[in-house]
């Protein structure tokens, strides 16, 4: 085994590992060479935790993509025609895009690019930042070999963003807001030179050529983002933000609650699946004092998605039965609290945290998400595999659940007292000298 597959099985999740033994399955049946790419390579060699899976093959994405959902239990989420790639989510919450090595070729900046099919090499030196340009073979002969032509492994150790060519925030204006989201999340400096490339791009207005379609796919990557009030900020202080609506500036940017959505997902444990659909969440937050005209002008300047108009328009409402399921006596021990919650959507639950005026309903939800939800976590798949089932069979997810409710039930043993300390014995009687 590489080392760079030892680091990849080290930093993925029992849900994550299966995926990709399910994608590399697929991949070979299919006769196609498929490389881990992206975001996921660049997470695990910066020390970053692998939050998504993206793949990247010598063919076609989608193709892969559908088959992949035929004969798993995953769903497909979006399909990209133009670049045939899919969105497919996995049991545990594992997100998963496979798409088409490819080349792009713009007419002129902004413009909606030739997409044509590509080597794996080709497709690297045409990506936005070098540190989103590594791939890691996970084909057969060359398993675990990794792909850097653009030297991306140096500026992640760096830590700095660099544009991959001297045309990148020209061809695609989207990554002028692209840059600004990574500088945020990843805490890194822009290199020299892509600073320059950023500064004459803006000043030649190139963002008012960002398309409807992008700005929106930018404004789903924010919404997933854990902390997409600070990145909200940076787009305000770069007068960005007017791309999306010229309301949404000052006050009316509502920053201070979006600041609250921000620490609550904070709270959520690291590969925990809350089945959570970030975008009409994050949309309730940051259009809350929007008046209903810009509302109604916002939802058309990007072409809002009906399933994600409704997410949004529908939370409060959707959220009433979980709150009242939550303030219910009857919920007398932790697993109770658990198993009311594990069914529930994650941004109803965020949501309810939040705006709950009830505060046994807050109370409940954080104790989910900081002691039930970690404890739940530590049962391992060798725990459930103790109970005679295999990871995987029918009865996995009944016995693992089982194992859940008992940990979360069971009392912590009390320490016992601690022995009183030893009686000093007295001091010896003095001497008395003879006179």
């Amino acid at each position: 085994m590489s080392d760079y597959m030892f680091m990849l099985e080290s930093h993925l999740s029992s849900e994550q590992s299966r995926v990709v033994n399910e994608v590399q399955s697929a991949a070979a049946q299919a006769n196609v060479s498929v490389f881990l790419t992206g975001g996921a390579l660049r997470d695990m060699l910066g020390g970053f935790p692998i939050s998504e899976l993206d793949f990247t093959i010598e063919g076609n994405g989608i193709k892969l993509g559908r088959a992949l959902a035929s004969k798993t239990k995953a769903a497909v989420l979006r399909i990209d025609e133009g670049r045939k790639l899919a969105q497919l989510v996995f049991p545990g919450g594992v997100h998963v895009s496979i798409g088409m090595a490819k080349q792009e070729k713009y007419a002129k900046p902004g413009a909606k690019p030739q997409v044509l099919p590509a080597t794996i090499h080709e497709d690297l030196r045409g990506r936005d930042f070098t540190i989103n340009s590594i791939a890691l073979s996970l084909n057969p002969a060359s398993r675990g070999l990794l792909l850097d032509p653009n030297n991306g492994v140096g500026d992640l150790e760096r830590k700095e963003l660099r544009a991959v060519t001297n045309y990148t925030l020209y061809d695609d204006p989207v990554r002028l807001l692209r840059l600004q989201r990574f500088r945020i999340r990843l805490g890194f400096t822009i290199e020299e030179r892509t600073k320059m490339q950023y500064d004459n791009a803006r000043e030649a207005g190139l963002e008012s050529r960002i398309s409807q379609q992008a700005l929106l796919e930018e404004l789903r990557h924010i919404a997933n983002e854990v902390n997409s009030a600070d990145v909200m900020q940076a787009l305000d202080q770069e007068k960005l933000l007017s791309l999306y609506s010229p309301a949404l500036t000052g006050a009316k940017l509502n920053f201070p609650n979006l600041q609250k959505l921000q620490k609550a997902k904070q709270l959520i444990p690291f590969g925990a699946d809350l089945r959570l659909e970030n975008m009409g969440l994050f949309l309730h937050f940051l259009l809350e004092k929007l008046t209903p005209k810009e509302r109604t002008e916002f939802v058309k300047s990007i072409g809002l998605e009906k399933a994600e108009i409704g997410q949004w328009q529908k939370l409060e409402a959707r959220s009433k039965k979980l709150e009242k399921d939550l303030k219910s006596a009857k919920l007398q021990k932790p697993s109770h609290v658990y198993q009311a919650l594990s069914k529930a959507e994650g941004d109803q639950i965020l949501f309810l945290l939040l705006r709950s005026t009830e505060r046994i309903v807050q109370d409940r939800i954080r104790n989910y998400l900081q002691k039930y939800l970690p404890a739940a976590q530590e049962i391992t798949d060798k725990e459930v595999q103790a109970m005679g089932v295999d990871p995987g069979s029918p009865k996995y997810k009944k016995v693992r659940e089982e194992l859940i409710l008992t940990r979360l039930d069971a009392r912590p043993k009390k320490a016992p007292p601690a022995p009183p300390p030893p009686v000093a014995p007295p001091p010896p009687a003095p001497l008395l000298a003879r006179k």
